[in-house]
């Protein structure tokens, strides 16, 4: 898996102030395109890989795990993301995802139900997208959206919604847990892929906002949460917009959105940052 929207960093580590500094400014038909057309082709195939540093995820292991293939004003191109399922029909995703500062999505095909992005399982075309009213591509901030689905998904062994953080949880920074990101995304930064392309996930740590601010400097915010990249771990291109979940009161929680990451790559062992949920509770119960 990877980011999602990327951000080019320097080797001292600056922050970004310009828009080629910041990949969320056109991921879509940067990143998002050119991912569905590989996980597209890697479908074809019949091998199958394991992600870097993860593993393929049998069916209904993440009932909640979308995947959308996007479609995209001016373009025909089709752009990749993941989401998360929190009901019958709301599901939360990236900002970055629907609008990346560039490009404009017009429509999701939502995919329940599968481990495989364009065939099997449930799928939804939705239009209907709310973003954060303060999303800012630039600086990547309030970088979630809820999407809305015209009808009610059925529940079942391979569909079903994950928790968001509750009571106690609204007040945890969640550091040193372990956490499992999942996603269709590539599985690693090199142009050639040769298996399936299925569902994968990893377990991944928790770190502070303090060591991932070193990484991204002023781009970090309270309002993310980061992970551990040790050993080349984390989410990859096509993974945006997806879950981060730790389990919590013997419970899946959704902790974190997939957000940005290093445009140096997926494997140089950089944090993944996320959009840390708690912070955007009341946005996101407010569409609910």
């Amino acid at each position: 898996m990877t980011p999602f929207a990327v951000i080019l960093l320097f080797v001292g580590f600056t922050c970004a102030n310009s828009v080629y500094e910041n990949t969320a400014y056109g991921y879509l038909q940067r990143y998002g395109v050119p991912a569905a057309e590989r996980i597209r082709k890697a479908e074809e195939n019949v091998a199958t890989s394991r992600i870097v540093g993860g593993s393929l995820a049998p069916t209904g292991q993440f009932k909640y795990q979308a995947g959308l293939l996007i479609s995209m004003v001016g373009s025909n191109g089709t752009g990749v993301c993941g989401a998360s399922l929190l009901s019958a029909n709301r599901l939360v995703t990236a900002a970055h995802c629907w609008y990346d500062g560039v490009n404009q999505a017009r429509l999701y095909v939502v995919v329940l139900g599968t481990v495989t992005l364009f065939s099997g399982g449930t799928r939804i075309a939705t239009g209907n997208v709310t973003t954060h009213p303060n999303w800012i591509p630039r600086y990547l901030r309030n970088d979630i959206a809820v999407i809305y689905l015209p009808r009610q998904v059925t529940f079942s062994s391979n569909i079903g919604p994950v928790a968001l953080p509750s009571g106690s949880e609204l007040r945890e920074d969640f550091m040193g847990s372990i956490a499992m990101a999942s996603g269709f995304g590539l599985t690693s930064d090199g142009s050639m892929i040769r298996s399936n392309q299925s569902l994968s996930y990893v377990n991944l740590t928790v770190i502070s906002n303090e060591l991932c601010s070193v990484y991204y400097a002023i781009l970090l915010q309270s309002s993310n949460i980061c992970t551990s990249g040790y050993r080349g771990t984390g989410a990859c291109r096509g993974d945006s917009g997806g879950p981060l979940v730790t389990i919590s009161n013997k419970r899946p929680v959704l902790i974190g959105v997939v957000s940005f990451g290093s445009v140096l790559g997926c494997e140089i062992n950089f944090p993944s940052a996320y959009t840390r949920v708690s912070s955007f509770i009341s946005f996101i119960n407010q569409h609910l």
